[in-house]
Protein backbone atom coordinates (compact mmCIF):
# COMPACT_ATOMS: atom_id res chain seq x y z
CA UNK A 1 0.00 0.00 0.00
CA UNK A 2 0.99 3.59 -0.61
CA UNK A 3 0.49 6.02 2.28
CA UNK A 4 -2.27 8.51 1.32
CA UNK A 5 -1.16 12.11 0.77
CA UNK A 6 -2.67 14.52 3.34
CA UNK A 7 -5.82 16.20 1.98
CA UNK A 8 -4.50 19.64 2.91
CA UNK A 9 -1.74 19.22 0.35
CA UNK A 10 -4.06 18.36 -2.55
CA UNK A 11 -5.77 21.14 -4.54
CA UNK A 12 -8.17 20.18 -7.37
CA UNK A 13 -7.57 22.60 -10.24
CA UNK A 14 -10.87 21.67 -11.86
CA UNK A 15 -14.05 19.98 -10.65
CA UNK A 16 -13.86 17.04 -13.04
CA UNK A 17 -13.77 13.38 -12.05
CA UNK A 18 -11.09 10.86 -12.90
CA UNK A 19 -11.47 9.29 -16.33
CA UNK A 20 -11.90 5.62 -15.55
CA UNK A 21 -11.50 4.74 -19.23
CA UNK A 22 -7.95 6.12 -19.24
CA UNK A 23 -5.00 3.80 -19.60
CA UNK A 24 -2.49 5.48 -17.25
CA UNK A 25 -1.97 8.08 -14.51
CA UNK A 26 0.09 11.11 -15.56
CA UNK A 27 2.39 13.02 -13.21
CA UNK A 28 3.34 16.33 -14.82
CA UNK A 29 6.54 17.15 -12.93
CA UNK A 30 7.09 20.92 -12.94
CA UNK A 31 8.62 22.04 -9.63
CA UNK A 32 9.47 19.09 -7.37
CA UNK A 33 11.81 17.45 -9.84
CA UNK A 34 12.66 14.32 -7.88
CA UNK A 35 11.22 10.85 -7.31
CA UNK A 36 11.74 10.59 -3.54
CA UNK A 37 10.20 12.47 -0.60
CA UNK A 38 7.74 14.00 -3.05
CA UNK A 39 4.04 14.23 -2.17
CA UNK A 40 3.06 14.86 -5.81
CA UNK A 41 4.80 11.74 -7.13
CA UNK A 42 3.38 9.83 -4.16
CA UNK A 43 -0.11 11.03 -5.09
CA UNK A 44 0.35 9.83 -8.68
CA UNK A 45 1.48 6.41 -7.39
CA UNK A 46 -1.51 6.39 -5.02
CA UNK A 47 -3.85 6.96 -7.98
CA UNK A 48 -2.05 4.28 -10.03
CA UNK A 49 -2.48 1.69 -7.30
CA UNK A 50 -6.12 2.63 -6.70
CA UNK A 51 -7.06 2.54 -10.40
CA UNK A 52 -4.69 -0.32 -11.31
CA UNK A 53 -3.05 1.79 -13.98
CA UNK A 54 0.61 2.40 -14.86
CA UNK A 55 2.16 5.77 -14.01
CA UNK A 56 3.85 8.12 -16.47
CA UNK A 57 6.15 10.97 -15.40
CA UNK A 58 6.32 13.85 -17.86
CA UNK A 59 9.19 16.23 -17.12
CA UNK A 60 9.25 18.95 -19.76
CA UNK A 61 11.64 21.87 -20.09
CA UNK A 62 10.55 24.97 -21.98
CA UNK A 63 13.14 27.04 -23.82
CA UNK A 64 11.38 30.41 -23.52
CA UNK A 65 10.82 30.78 -19.80
CA UNK A 66 12.02 34.15 -18.57
CA UNK A 67 15.77 34.20 -17.82
CA UNK A 68 16.30 30.87 -19.60
CA UNK A 69 20.03 30.29 -20.05
CA UNK A 70 22.67 27.61 -20.51
CA UNK A 71 23.33 27.85 -16.74
CA UNK A 72 19.77 27.15 -15.67
CA UNK A 73 19.08 24.63 -18.43
CA UNK A 74 22.18 22.64 -17.48
CA UNK A 75 21.01 22.45 -13.86
CA UNK A 76 17.58 21.26 -15.01
CA UNK A 77 19.14 18.63 -17.30
CA UNK A 78 21.35 17.29 -14.51
CA UNK A 79 18.18 16.61 -12.54
CA UNK A 80 16.48 15.01 -15.53
CA UNK A 81 19.44 12.65 -15.97
CA UNK A 82 19.08 11.55 -12.36
CA UNK A 83 15.34 11.01 -12.75
CA UNK A 84 15.85 8.96 -15.91
CA UNK A 85 18.31 6.72 -14.12
CA UNK A 86 16.15 6.45 -11.02
CA UNK A 87 13.01 5.38 -12.93
CA UNK A 88 14.73 3.10 -15.41
CA UNK A 89 13.43 -0.43 -14.97
CA UNK A 90 10.87 0.51 -12.30
CA UNK A 91 7.78 0.12 -14.48
CA UNK A 92 7.14 3.87 -14.38
CA UNK A 93 7.58 5.49 -17.79
CA UNK A 94 9.79 8.58 -17.60
CA UNK A 95 9.17 11.00 -20.48
CA UNK A 96 11.81 13.77 -20.56
CA UNK A 97 11.03 16.42 -23.15
CA UNK A 98 13.25 19.43 -23.93
CA UNK A 99 11.61 22.02 -26.13
CA UNK A 100 13.84 22.75 -29.17
CA UNK A 101 12.15 26.03 -30.12
CA UNK A 102 9.57 28.35 -28.52
CA UNK A 103 6.13 26.78 -28.60
CA UNK A 104 7.30 23.39 -29.90
CA UNK A 105 6.08 21.65 -26.77
CA UNK A 106 2.58 23.10 -27.01
CA UNK A 107 0.01 20.31 -27.04
CA UNK A 108 2.18 17.60 -25.48
CA UNK A 109 0.45 17.64 -22.10
CA UNK A 110 -3.00 17.57 -23.72
CA UNK A 111 -1.93 14.74 -26.04
CA UNK A 112 -0.80 12.60 -23.12
CA UNK A 113 -3.77 13.59 -20.96
CA UNK A 114 -6.14 12.15 -23.57
CA UNK A 115 -4.92 8.72 -22.46
CA UNK A 116 -4.88 9.47 -18.72
CA UNK A 117 -7.28 8.74 -15.89
CA UNK A 118 -6.05 11.69 -13.86
CA UNK A 119 -3.25 14.27 -14.10
CA UNK A 120 -1.23 15.21 -11.02
CA UNK A 121 1.14 18.16 -10.98
CA UNK A 122 3.15 20.24 -8.51
CA UNK A 123 1.60 23.08 -6.54
CA UNK A 124 4.23 25.84 -6.69
CA UNK A 125 3.26 29.45 -5.99
CA UNK A 126 6.00 31.37 -7.81
CA UNK A 127 6.99 32.57 -11.32
CA UNK A 128 4.84 31.44 -14.26
CA UNK A 129 3.96 28.00 -12.88
CA UNK A 130 0.58 28.93 -11.31
CA UNK A 131 -0.56 30.49 -14.61
CA UNK A 132 0.70 27.47 -16.55
CA UNK A 133 -1.24 25.10 -14.30
CA UNK A 134 -4.43 27.14 -14.66
CA UNK A 135 -4.00 27.22 -18.44
CA UNK A 136 -3.49 23.45 -18.50
CA UNK A 137 -6.81 22.92 -16.73
CA UNK A 138 -8.55 24.53 -19.71
CA UNK A 139 -6.88 22.14 -22.14
CA UNK A 140 -7.74 18.80 -20.55
CA UNK A 141 -11.14 17.27 -19.78
CA UNK A 142 -10.30 15.14 -16.77
CA UNK A 143 -9.29 15.64 -13.17
CA UNK A 144 -6.20 17.80 -12.59
CA UNK A 145 -4.72 17.99 -9.09
CA UNK A 146 -1.89 20.19 -7.82
CA UNK A 147 -0.02 18.70 -4.88
CA UNK A 148 2.03 20.75 -2.43
CA UNK A 149 5.43 19.32 -1.53
CA UNK A 150 7.14 22.68 -1.00
CA UNK A 151 7.78 22.73 2.72
CA UNK A 152 7.14 21.28 6.14
CA UNK A 153 4.05 23.49 6.48
CA UNK A 154 1.36 22.94 3.83
CA UNK A 155 0.65 26.14 1.92
CA UNK A 156 -3.05 25.93 2.76
CA UNK A 157 -2.37 25.69 6.51
CA UNK A 158 -2.05 29.50 6.65
CA UNK A 159 -4.74 31.85 5.33
CA UNK A 160 -2.99 35.14 6.16
CA UNK A 161 0.26 36.77 5.01
CA UNK A 162 2.79 37.03 7.81
CA UNK A 163 4.75 40.29 7.87
CA UNK A 164 7.59 39.30 10.19
CA UNK A 165 9.64 36.21 10.84
CA UNK A 166 8.68 36.47 14.50
CA UNK A 167 4.93 36.27 13.86
CA UNK A 168 5.39 33.43 11.38
CA UNK A 169 7.65 31.58 13.80
CA UNK A 170 4.96 31.78 16.48
CA UNK A 171 2.45 30.36 13.99
CA UNK A 172 4.82 27.54 13.07
CA UNK A 173 5.43 26.69 16.69
CA UNK A 174 1.70 26.34 17.21
CA UNK A 175 0.68 24.35 14.11
CA UNK A 176 3.76 22.66 12.64
CA UNK A 177 4.02 19.67 15.02
CA UNK A 178 0.83 18.07 13.64
CA UNK A 179 2.22 18.25 10.10
CA UNK A 180 5.49 16.59 11.09
CA UNK A 181 3.44 13.44 11.67
CA UNK A 182 2.64 13.15 7.93
CA UNK A 183 5.88 13.13 5.96
CA UNK A 184 6.13 12.13 2.29
CA UNK A 185 7.21 8.57 1.54
CA UNK A 186 11.00 8.32 1.12
CA UNK A 187 10.37 6.07 -1.90
CA UNK A 188 6.74 5.93 -3.11
CA UNK A 189 7.59 3.00 -5.39
CA UNK A 190 8.96 0.78 -2.62
CA UNK A 191 5.63 -0.85 -1.72
CA UNK A 192 3.57 -0.01 -4.78
CA UNK A 193 2.22 -2.68 -7.12
CA UNK A 194 1.64 -1.12 -10.51
CA UNK A 195 0.84 -2.61 -13.92
CA UNK A 196 3.51 -2.84 -16.60
CA UNK A 197 4.88 0.38 -18.07
CA UNK A 198 2.70 2.34 -20.49
CA UNK A 199 3.85 2.83 -24.09
CA UNK A 200 3.30 6.31 -25.59
CA UNK A 201 1.59 6.42 -28.99
CA UNK A 202 4.04 6.58 -31.90
CA UNK A 203 2.53 9.83 -33.18
CA UNK A 204 3.17 11.51 -29.84
CA UNK A 205 6.80 10.41 -29.82
CA UNK A 206 7.29 11.54 -33.41
CA UNK A 207 6.00 15.05 -32.72
CA UNK A 208 7.53 15.43 -29.26
CA UNK A 209 10.58 13.11 -29.12
CA UNK A 210 11.87 12.29 -25.66
CA UNK A 211 15.47 13.19 -24.90
CA UNK A 212 17.75 10.17 -24.64
CA UNK A 213 19.59 9.27 -21.45
CA UNK A 214 22.84 9.72 -23.37
CA UNK A 215 21.96 13.35 -24.18
CA UNK A 216 20.91 14.00 -20.60
CA UNK A 217 24.22 12.71 -19.22
CA UNK A 218 26.28 14.58 -21.83
CA UNK A 219 24.10 17.58 -22.73
CA UNK A 220 26.66 19.89 -24.36
CA UNK A 221 25.41 19.15 -27.87
CA UNK A 222 21.79 19.56 -26.87
CA UNK A 223 22.49 22.85 -25.10
CA UNK A 224 24.35 24.18 -28.13
CA UNK A 225 21.23 23.81 -30.29
CA UNK A 226 18.75 25.52 -27.96
CA UNK A 227 17.63 29.17 -28.32
CA UNK A 228 18.61 30.19 -24.78
CA UNK A 229 20.90 32.85 -23.32
CA UNK A 230 24.51 31.81 -23.95
CA UNK A 231 25.95 34.77 -22.05
CA UNK A 232 25.26 32.88 -18.81
CA UNK A 233 27.47 29.78 -18.84
CA UNK A 234 27.09 26.71 -16.61
CA UNK A 235 28.57 26.75 -13.11
CA UNK A 236 30.85 24.18 -11.60
CA UNK A 237 27.98 23.25 -9.27
CA UNK A 238 25.99 20.42 -10.79
CA UNK A 239 22.29 19.83 -10.30
CA UNK A 240 20.22 16.75 -9.63
CA UNK A 241 19.07 14.65 -6.71
CA UNK A 242 22.42 12.86 -6.38
CA UNK A 243 24.43 16.09 -6.20
CA UNK A 244 21.84 17.63 -3.90
CA UNK A 245 21.95 14.74 -1.44
CA UNK A 246 25.74 14.78 -1.51
CA UNK A 247 25.67 18.52 -0.69
CA UNK A 248 23.22 17.87 2.14
CA UNK A 249 25.39 15.15 3.64
CA UNK A 250 28.53 17.28 3.35
CA UNK A 251 26.84 20.10 5.21
CA UNK A 252 25.32 17.96 7.93
CA UNK A 253 28.47 15.95 8.58
CA UNK A 254 31.18 18.59 8.09
CA UNK A 255 29.79 22.13 8.32
CA UNK A 256 26.77 22.13 10.58
CA UNK A 257 28.78 22.33 13.80
CA UNK A 258 30.07 25.80 12.83
CA UNK A 259 26.82 27.06 11.35
CA UNK A 260 25.51 29.14 14.25
CA UNK A 261 28.83 30.87 14.85
CA UNK A 262 30.22 31.28 11.36
CA UNK A 263 27.48 31.20 8.72
CA UNK A 264 27.76 34.98 8.15
CA UNK A 265 31.53 34.93 7.64
CA UNK A 266 32.37 35.16 3.91
CA UNK A 267 35.63 33.23 4.37
CA UNK A 268 34.10 30.45 6.46
CA UNK A 269 32.70 27.55 4.48
CA UNK A 270 29.77 27.17 6.86
CA UNK A 271 26.68 27.66 4.70
CA UNK A 272 24.60 24.70 3.56
CA UNK A 273 24.76 25.25 -0.21
CA UNK A 274 21.30 23.67 -0.50
CA UNK A 275 19.27 26.58 -1.87
CA UNK A 276 19.73 25.70 -5.58
CA UNK A 277 18.69 22.09 -4.96
CA UNK A 278 15.67 23.16 -2.93
CA UNK A 279 14.68 25.65 -5.63
CA UNK A 280 14.91 23.16 -8.50
CA UNK A 281 13.11 20.52 -6.43
CA UNK A 282 16.10 18.17 -6.47
CA UNK A 283 16.17 17.99 -2.66
CA UNK A 284 13.26 17.76 -0.22
CA UNK A 285 13.15 19.80 2.96
CA UNK A 286 11.49 16.78 4.58
CA UNK A 287 14.46 14.56 3.78
CA UNK A 288 16.89 17.16 5.12
CA UNK A 289 14.90 17.36 8.36
CA UNK A 290 14.81 13.57 8.78
CA UNK A 291 18.56 13.23 8.20
CA UNK A 292 19.26 16.12 10.56
CA UNK A 293 17.00 14.50 13.18
CA UNK A 294 18.89 11.22 12.89
CA UNK A 295 22.20 13.02 13.34
CA UNK A 296 20.85 14.96 16.33
CA UNK A 297 19.14 11.88 17.84
CA UNK A 298 15.95 13.94 17.80
CA UNK A 299 12.26 13.16 17.62
CA UNK A 300 9.24 15.51 17.53
CA UNK A 301 8.70 14.72 21.21
CA UNK A 302 11.65 17.03 21.91
CA UNK A 303 9.71 20.07 20.65
CA UNK A 304 9.01 22.58 23.40
CA UNK A 305 5.29 22.83 24.23
CA UNK A 306 5.37 26.63 24.55
CA UNK A 307 4.91 29.16 21.75
CA UNK A 308 7.45 31.94 22.16
CA UNK A 309 8.47 32.99 18.66
CA UNK A 310 12.12 32.68 19.70
CA UNK A 311 14.68 31.39 17.24
CA UNK A 312 16.33 29.03 19.71
CA UNK A 313 15.00 26.46 22.13
CA UNK A 314 11.80 25.34 20.39
CA UNK A 315 13.04 22.44 18.31
CA UNK A 316 15.08 20.88 21.11
CA UNK A 317 18.19 20.44 18.97
CA UNK A 318 21.73 21.80 19.15
CA UNK A 319 22.27 25.54 18.68
CA UNK A 320 23.66 25.16 15.16
CA UNK A 321 20.86 22.79 14.14
CA UNK A 322 18.24 25.25 15.37
CA UNK A 323 19.95 28.15 13.60
CA UNK A 324 19.92 26.13 10.38
CA UNK A 325 16.25 25.16 10.81
CA UNK A 326 15.32 28.80 11.31
CA UNK A 327 16.73 29.51 7.84
CA UNK A 328 15.49 26.29 6.24
CA UNK A 329 11.98 26.43 7.69
CA UNK A 330 11.06 29.85 9.12
CA UNK A 331 12.67 32.12 6.55
CA UNK A 332 12.27 29.83 3.54
CA UNK A 333 8.61 29.05 4.17
CA UNK A 334 7.85 32.66 5.09
CA UNK A 335 8.58 33.40 1.42
CA UNK A 336 6.22 30.64 0.29
CA UNK A 337 3.54 32.12 2.52
CA UNK A 338 3.88 35.48 0.75
CA UNK A 339 3.99 34.13 -2.81
CA UNK A 340 1.05 31.78 -2.26
CA UNK A 341 -1.26 34.51 -0.96
CA UNK A 342 -0.18 37.68 -2.81
CA UNK A 343 0.04 37.84 -6.58
CA UNK A 344 2.04 41.06 -6.35
CA UNK A 345 4.82 39.46 -4.29
CA UNK A 346 7.38 40.64 -6.88
CA UNK A 347 6.06 44.21 -7.15
CA UNK A 348 7.21 47.32 -5.32
CA UNK A 349 3.65 47.87 -4.07
CA UNK A 350 3.89 44.72 -1.93
CA UNK A 351 6.35 46.40 0.44
CA UNK A 352 5.10 47.42 3.88
CA UNK A 353 3.50 50.86 4.01
CA UNK A 354 6.21 52.27 6.27
CA UNK A 355 8.96 51.13 3.88
CA UNK A 356 7.30 52.62 0.80
CA UNK A 357 6.67 55.91 2.59
CA UNK A 358 10.25 56.35 3.72
CA UNK A 359 11.80 55.15 0.44
CA UNK A 360 9.51 57.38 -1.63
CA UNK A 361 10.30 60.35 0.62
CA UNK A 362 14.01 59.88 -0.12
CA UNK A 363 13.70 58.78 -3.75
CA UNK A 364 15.15 62.08 -5.02
CA UNK A 365 18.05 62.24 -2.58
CA UNK A 366 21.53 62.73 -4.01
CA UNK A 367 23.45 59.48 -4.49
CA UNK A 368 27.11 58.85 -3.80
CA UNK A 369 27.31 57.20 -7.24
CA UNK A 370 24.96 56.06 -9.99
CA UNK A 371 25.51 52.97 -12.11
CA UNK A 372 23.70 51.46 -15.06
CA UNK A 373 22.52 47.87 -15.09
CA UNK A 374 25.38 47.01 -17.44
CA UNK A 375 27.90 48.45 -14.97
CA UNK A 376 26.37 46.50 -12.13
CA UNK A 377 26.28 43.36 -14.24
CA UNK A 378 29.96 43.61 -15.15
CA UNK A 379 31.04 44.39 -11.55
CA UNK A 380 32.28 47.84 -12.56
CA UNK A 381 31.59 49.88 -9.43
CA UNK A 382 34.04 51.76 -7.21
CA UNK A 383 33.46 49.29 -4.34
CA UNK A 384 35.91 46.38 -4.30
CA UNK A 385 33.80 44.22 -1.98
CA UNK A 386 30.61 44.73 -3.97
CA UNK A 387 32.44 43.86 -7.19
CA UNK A 388 33.76 40.66 -5.61
CA UNK A 389 30.25 39.63 -4.58
CA UNK A 390 28.94 40.31 -8.08
CA UNK A 391 31.75 38.26 -9.63
CA UNK A 392 30.87 35.40 -7.31
CA UNK A 393 27.34 35.59 -8.69
CA UNK A 394 28.56 35.73 -12.29
CA UNK A 395 30.95 32.81 -11.96
CA UNK A 396 29.41 30.56 -9.33
CA UNK A 397 25.69 31.34 -9.50
CA UNK A 398 25.57 32.39 -5.85
CA UNK A 399 26.56 35.13 -3.42
CA UNK A 400 27.55 34.41 0.15
CA UNK A 401 24.47 34.82 2.35
CA UNK A 402 25.62 37.87 4.30
CA UNK A 403 27.15 39.60 1.29
CA UNK A 404 23.96 39.11 -0.70
CA UNK A 405 22.23 41.46 1.74
CA UNK A 406 25.03 44.02 1.36
CA UNK A 407 24.94 43.55 -2.43
CA UNK A 408 21.27 44.57 -2.47
CA UNK A 409 21.70 47.50 -0.08
CA UNK A 410 24.39 49.03 -2.29
CA UNK A 411 22.24 48.64 -5.39
CA UNK A 412 19.57 50.64 -3.58
CA UNK A 413 22.18 53.27 -2.74
CA UNK A 414 23.55 53.51 -6.31
CA UNK A 415 20.39 53.63 -8.42
CA UNK A 416 18.12 56.58 -9.21
CA UNK A 417 15.12 55.25 -7.28
CA UNK A 418 14.08 52.30 -5.12
CA UNK A 419 11.92 51.02 -7.97
CA UNK A 420 14.93 50.95 -10.27
CA UNK A 421 16.95 49.23 -7.54
CA UNK A 422 14.29 46.53 -7.30
CA UNK A 423 14.35 45.97 -11.06
CA UNK A 424 18.15 45.66 -11.09
CA UNK A 425 18.21 43.23 -8.16
CA UNK A 426 15.55 41.00 -9.67
CA UNK A 427 17.18 40.95 -13.09
CA UNK A 428 20.70 40.22 -11.86
CA UNK A 429 19.60 37.65 -9.29
CA UNK A 430 17.22 35.78 -11.56
CA UNK A 431 19.63 35.83 -14.50
CA UNK A 432 22.67 34.51 -12.69
CA UNK A 433 21.69 32.90 -9.37
CA UNK A 434 20.98 29.17 -9.33
CA UNK A 435 18.47 29.80 -6.55
CA UNK A 436 16.81 32.75 -8.28
CA UNK A 437 13.14 32.88 -9.31
CA UNK A 438 12.27 31.38 -5.93
CA UNK A 439 10.02 32.56 -3.06
CA UNK A 440 13.03 32.59 -0.78
CA UNK A 441 15.12 34.71 -3.15
CA UNK A 442 12.28 37.23 -3.50
CA UNK A 443 12.22 37.40 0.30
CA UNK A 444 15.90 38.33 0.30
CA UNK A 445 15.53 40.94 -2.41
CA UNK A 446 12.53 42.59 -0.81
CA UNK A 447 14.11 42.41 2.66
CA UNK A 448 16.66 44.89 1.29
CA UNK A 449 13.76 47.34 0.86
CA UNK A 450 12.08 46.65 4.20
CA UNK A 451 9.95 43.51 3.84
CA UNK A 452 9.89 41.47 7.08
CA UNK A 453 11.86 44.25 8.79
CA UNK A 454 11.09 47.35 10.87
CA UNK A 455 12.13 51.03 10.75
CA UNK A 456 15.69 51.72 11.88
CA UNK A 457 17.14 55.01 13.04
CA UNK A 458 18.79 57.32 12.46
CA UNK A 459 17.04 58.38 9.26
CA UNK A 460 19.56 58.47 6.41
CA UNK A 461 19.71 59.84 2.86
CA UNK A 462 18.37 57.40 0.24
CA UNK A 463 17.47 54.73 2.84
CA UNK A 464 15.25 56.78 5.10
CA UNK A 465 14.51 54.42 7.98
CA UNK A 466 15.14 51.23 5.97
CA UNK A 467 18.01 49.24 7.50
CA UNK A 468 21.42 50.46 6.33
CA UNK A 469 24.52 48.35 5.60
CA UNK A 470 27.97 49.38 4.40
CA UNK A 471 31.07 47.69 3.00
CA UNK A 472 33.16 49.44 5.65
CA UNK A 473 31.19 47.98 8.56
CA UNK A 474 31.30 44.55 6.92
CA UNK A 475 35.09 44.79 6.61
CA UNK A 476 35.30 45.64 10.32
CA UNK A 477 33.17 42.64 11.29
CA UNK A 478 34.70 39.93 9.08
CA UNK A 479 37.99 38.94 7.50
CA UNK A 480 37.69 39.48 3.76
CA UNK A 481 41.18 39.30 2.23
CA UNK A 482 40.86 35.74 0.97
CA UNK A 483 37.33 36.35 -0.30
CA UNK A 484 38.46 39.46 -2.18
CA UNK A 485 41.42 37.63 -3.67
CA UNK A 486 39.29 34.66 -4.74
CA UNK A 487 36.82 36.89 -6.56
CA UNK A 488 39.22 39.45 -8.01
CA UNK A 489 39.16 40.33 -11.70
Amino acid sequence: MVEPVPELRITPINDLAANRAGTMVLYWMTAQRRTTWNFAFQRAIEWGVQLRRPVVVLEALRCDYRWSSVRLHRFFLDGMADNAGRLHGTGVLYYPYVEPSPGAGKGLLAALARHACVVVTDDYPCTFLPRMTTAAARQIDLRLEAVDSNGLLPLRAADAVFTTAYSFRRFLQRVLPQHLERLPAPDPLARAKLPAAWDPPAEVLRRWPAVSEQELHAPAGLLSRLPIDRRVPPCATRGGAHAGHKASQLFLKKRLADYAERRNEPEADASSGLSPYLHFGHVSVHQVLVELAEQEHWSPRAIAPCVTGKREGWWGMSRSAEAFLDELVTWRELGFNMTSLRRDYDQYESLPDWARRTLDAHARDAREALYTRAQFESAATHDRLWNAAQRELLREGRIHNYLRMLWGKKILEWTRSPREALEVMIELNNTYALDGRDPNSYSGIFWVLGRYDRPWGPERPVFGTVRYMSSESTARKYRLNNYLARHAE
